[in-house]
C-alpha cells in the first residue's frame, strides 16, 4: 500500500527500472501511461527531469526531485507500519543500498539477513565501487551507501564502519615466473594484473606506493570478487584481495602475497539520508555491528 502521487510513483519506477517499459510492467499499467504521468509532471514543474536514454536517467532536477521523493516513501512506509496498515498483507519496506563489491562478498550479508529476519526488511542492492558509490546517493538513487569517503554527502550523515585490507597476491607459480627476481618497477610492469572494473584503483595505488612509477601493465577485467580470488589461483594474474577471502587460499598453497610487507588498507564508511528514519537507525546499527565481526579496526598501509 502507498500513498504516492501516480507521477511521483511513475518517476521513481522509470528511474529504478530504466525504462518506461520496466516502469509500466512494475505499475501494472502501459509504457503510454507511465509517459504521460511523467510529461504531466514535467510539465508542472517546468523542468526535464527525465533523460530518455537506454537507461533512462535522471536531470539534475530529476536528481533533487528523486531524493525527497525516495525518504517520502520511506517515511510513509515507517508510517503505515505504526498503524499496522500492512496487515492487509502490503509488502514490507524495501531500503536501496550501494556497496562495494567486496563488502558484499564477505562481511555486508550477515547484516541483511538479521535485518529481513527481525524487522522483515526488504533490499535493492546496488553494486558500486567504495569510490564512486557516493553518486548513488547524490542522485538519490539509494537511501545509503558503504562508501571509501569520510566526507558527507550533502544532506547525509557518515559513521565510520572499519578498514578492509587488501594484500597483493598470486600462485606460488606465478610468483616463481614474474617476480623471481623481486618486486619492482619492471617486473611489475610485466607482471598481467586482474583489476575488477575500469573503477577499480588499488592495484595502482599499490604499484604507485611499492615503486613511484607510472606502469602500463597487461591487464585482465575480471568484475567478480570470487572470480578475481580463483582467477589468482590459477595463475591469470596477480590481484589485490581482501585477506578475508584469502585464509583458505594461503591454507591450501593456492596463493602467497607476492609482497609480504606492503598491503593496502582502505577504511569504509556508512553514509546515509539525515533524516528521522527509524528504519535507517536500525540498519545503521546492524551494519556497525557485522562490520566491527568482518573489518579491521585500525589501519597501516603498510609496514
Amino acid at each position: 500500500m502507498s500513498l504516492l502521487n501516480p507521477q511521483l510513483a511513475a518517476l521513481v519506477a522509470v528511474l529504478d527500472e530504466g525504462s518506461f517499459e520496466g516502469a509500466a510492467r512494475r505499475l501494472s499499467v502501459t509504457p503510454s501511461a507511465v509517459s504521460q504521468r511523467i510529461k504531466a509532471l514535467e510539465d508542472r514543474l517546468g523542468q526535464v527531469l527525465i533523460l530518455r536514454h537506454s537507461p533512462c536517467t535522471a536531470t539534475p532536477a530529476g536528481e533533487r526531485l528523486l531524493r525527497s521523493v525516495q525518504q517520502m516513501r520511506l517515511l510513509e512506509a515507517e508510517a503505515l507500519q505504526a498503524f499496522q496498515v500492512d496487515d492487509d498483507g502490503a509488502a514490507p519496506t524495501s531500503v536501496a543500498i550501494a556497496v562495494n563489491a567486496d563488502s558484499l562478498a564477505t562481511w555486508f550479508l550477515s547484516a541483511l539477513t538479521n535485518l529481513h529476519e527481525q524487522h522483515r526488511l526488504l533490499f535493492d542492492i546496488r553494486v558500486e565501487d567504495q569510490d564512486h558509490s557516493t553518486d548513488l546517493l547524490r542522485d538519490g538513487s539509494v537511501l545509503g551507501a558503504i562508501t571509501a569517503s569520510a566526507r558527507p554527502v550533502q544532506g547525509c550523515n557518515v559513521s565510520k564502519l572499519g578498514v578492509m585490507r587488501y594484500l597483493p597476491v598470486a600462485s606460488p607459480a606465478f610468483v616463481a615466473r614474474h617476480f623471481a627476481q623481486g618486486l619492482d618497477a619492471i617486473s611489475l610492469g610485466k607482471a598481467p594484473m586482474l583489476v575488477f572494473n575500469r573503477k577499480d584503483a588499488l592495484q595502482w595505488r599499490f604499484m604507485h606506493r611499492v615503486t613511484r612509477a607510472r606502469l602500463a601493465p597487461p591487464m585482465h577485467y575480471l568484475p567478480s570478487s570470487t572470480a578475481f580470488v580463483e582467477g589468482a589461483a590459477l595463475g591469470l594474474g596477480w590481484a589485490m584481495a581482501p585477506e578475508s577471502m584469502l585464509t583458505k587460499s594461503f591454507a591450501e598453497g593456492a596463493l602467497k602475497p607476492i609482497a609480504p610487507d606492503h598491503w593496502l588498507d582502505v577504511p569504509l564508511y556508512w553514509q546515509h539520508w539525515s533524516i528521522r528514519s527509524n528504519t535507517l537507525s536500525t540498519v545503521t546499527k546492524a551494519l556497525l555491528q557485522a562490520a566491527r565481526q568482518g573489518l579491521r579496526s585500525t589501519s597501516h598501509m603498510h609496514k
